[in-house]
This record gives C-alpha cells, structure tokens and sequence, in this order.
C-alpha cells in the first residue's frame, strides 16, 4: 500500500472503520481486560504499558476534618493527626515520582458536609484515582482503659494491621478493585500486613466482606467517599492507632514513608494500565469521525 494512504476495515453491515480507530479500541480493550485481570476477574496475566506521569491526576484525600478528627489513638491522639502526615508523605513521594498532577485533599467542617464536599471536590478536579487516608480504630466495646502521661485513654492491643476498601457501588468498580489489590499486594511486599478481622463474625454490623485474602481487600458500599466518586477509588486503614504498639510504628517516620512508597509503586503500576488522556482526546475525535460518515 502506499504511503499515506487511508487504511479501513470492512465490517457487518458494510461499515468502514478507520485502521487507527480500530487499534485505539483494541487497545482500550485490553486496558479494560488489564484492569479485569488486576482485580482478579480474569486469570489472565497483566501487561503494563507506558503511564504517562505528568498527567495522571492522582487525589490524596485527608480522611475526617480538623472539626470532626475520627477516632483517638491509645495515646490521646486524633486520628485526623496521622491522616494528615501520612496523607502529606504520599503526595510528597508521588511528586517525586513524576506524578505533578497529584492533589492533596483536605477538608474542613463537620463530618457530614465534610464528606459532601471531598466528594464534591474530588469529582470536579477530573481526577484517574482517588486515595482516602485513614487509621483504623475498633467498636468501644473491645477497648480498655489504661493511663498515659496522667490522661486515661481507651486501647485495644487485640489487632493491628492495615485494611483496603472498595464499594462495588463505584461507577468504576473494576478499576477501584485492580487498584487496591495492587496496593495491597506493594503493602504485602513491603513486609506489611492487614488485618483479617473485619471478616470475622465477632464483628457483628461492622463485618465486611474479604474480596480478596492475599492483598486485604474488603467490600464496603456504605462509604461515601467510595460510592459516589466518579473515578476508581479506595480507602487505606494505614493501621490501628488504638493498638499501642502500632501507634508508635504508625507515627514514625520510617514507617510512613514505607507506606508511601507502597502507594506511589501500585499507582505506578495501575497507571500503567490505563490510556493517556490524549489517547482518550484522539478516540473521541475519530469516534465523532466516523459518526458523520
């Protein structure tokens, strides 16, 4: 054929479609299968692409408010303190890892408007991925009383480690699942582990389903954050800031950036998954192309 010449297939129906448009679907055909085969639907292996950095849009979002600070920790701390540093480290090493599009989240106000406009927010900065950073605490009625520095405080040294949550509610659920068993699968990697009894029936109402046993993923729709995000989202319980002993390694520096590093290497590896947003452009164009012929 010669150079420059216009390449069409034929298909059903005597439509001619574009060499260019046809390449462009089957690529993002098989992102989609990628992302299938990330969050375990399909048994086939991934491959990764090229992740443009620059522009993937990555939102860190600072879990509760400084008005409404979630739980405290054993030692008297807000959970909102630990959400903060964390939250702060992972945009920081996402930076660095060419990642300049990354937006921190923090929201002000009482819990219930604070969660309207994170979500708000969140679905107007078109955003590829939304984080929500939070530490993990457990019902009262598994706490203890003990004092520190003068000051009694509630604990429970009978779990620790991390959690990820999903809602299969997400307008991209798939894509959410592929995520977070990638993040826990770095978690893993780093020499982390979650923590499995939220799966257990001693949990009662706060019982959630374990989708996937090797990474720590658990199914939670209830969540607002991840139900009605308009991009795949996830939710990370860094860690139980309730245990003691946990608290501490939750505060270290060390630790975080350890979980930072986690982060930035499975948003690496899921955006490696997914077309650039001028590979998007360039399909909307010949889609409108050849609509008119």
């Amino acid at each position: 054929m010669a150079r420059g010449s216009a390449v069409f297939l034929w298909l059903r129906h005597g439509a001619l479609l574009p060499l260019a448009l046809l390449s462009l679907l089957l690529m993002q055909q098989g992102l989609r299968t990628g992302w299938a085969d990330a969050a375990g639907i399909t048994p086939k292996k991934v491959h990764l692409g090229r992740c443009d950095h620059p522009v993937f849009r990555v939102v860190v979002d600072v879990g509760h408010t400084p008005e409404a600070p979630g739980a405290l920790s054993a030692r008297g701390v807000p959970e909102y303190d630990f959400n903060l540093r964390l939250a702060k480290q992972i945009e920081e090493k996402l930076t660095e890892g060419g990642f300049t599009s990354t937006i921190l989240l923090i929201t002000e106000g009482p819990a219930k408007s604070g969660l309207s406009e994170r979500v708000a927010r969140a679905n107007a900065l078109n955003a590829d991925l939304f984080v929500s950073i939070h530490h993990d605490s457990v019902p009262q009625s598994f706490k203890e009383e003990w004092e520190h520095d003068g000051q009694k405080n509630s604990y429970s040294d009978r779990f620790k480690g991390h959690s990820i949550f999903v809602s299969y509610e997400n307008r991209r659920r798939a894509a959410s699942c592929a995520f977070a068993r990638l993040l826990g699968r770095e978690l893993k990697a780093s020499g982390l582990q979650y923590t499995p009894h939220y799966s257990r029936p001693f949990m009662g109402k706060w019982r959630r389903e374990l989708i996937d046993a090797d990474a720590g993923v658990y199914r939670y729709d209830g969540l607002i954050v991840l139900r009605t995000t308009q991009m795949p989202a996830v939710l990370l319980e860094a860690g139980s800031i309730v245990n003691r002993d946990e608290e501490l390694l939750l505060s270290s520096s060390d630790h975080r950036l350890l979980i930072a590093t986690s982060v930035v290497n499975a948003v690496d590896r899921f955006c490696a998954l997914r077309p650039s947003r001028n590979s998007n452009a360039r399909l909307s164009e010949l889609q409108k192309k050849l609509r008119k012929r």
